[in-house]
């Protein structure tokens, strides 16, 4: 996707963004992960939102979400994951409040081949992807407010 702004806006979505924004408008949930990069979400990925979040009929809205992440650091990615809420309530996007995963020292956590073998973090996920499947039941037997 290019880079948001409103002079290319203003000749209408790109075809990526197109393909992004219907993607959206038909998933049943939204399940975001995000590293955290100078204290909140990677720009490539705000970028997305920005594009995908612009009129007609933005496709975040009412959708039901949840994040976790993983970094270096010991904050686990909490920084980026309260930036990347700020977001999403403006769009009206319902997020699952609890469990909140944030993974600190995630490079210890990992194989060479990128295989999480850390079982404490394994139960963290597997906690939130539970939690989460009963939140967007719970969500699709919400009256649509659309």
């Amino acid at each position: 996707m290019p880079q948001y702004n409103e002079d290319v806006f203003a000749l209408g979505f790109p075809p990526a963004v197109e393909r992004f924004r219907q993607q959206i408008r038909a998933a049943d949930a939204l399940l975001w992960t995000t590293p955290e990069y100078n204290y909140s979400v990677p720009s490539v990925l705000k970028n997305a939102i920005d594009w995908a979040s612009r009129p007609p009929e933005q496709p975040f809205a009412g959708k039901p979400a949840a994040v976790f992440g993983a970094s270096a650091g010991r904050f686990g990615t909490a920084r980026a994951q309260y930036h990347l809420r700020q977001s999403m309530v403006f769009l009206d996007v319902h997020m699952m409040n609890r469990p909140e995963v944030m993974i600190a020292g995630a490079p210890a956590l990992f194989d060479a081949q990128g295989q999480l073998m850390d079982e404490r973090t394994r139960e963290q996920l597997r906690g939130l992807l539970e939690a989460f499947y009963v939140w967007v039941i719970k969500h699709k037997a919400w009256p649509q407010e659309r």
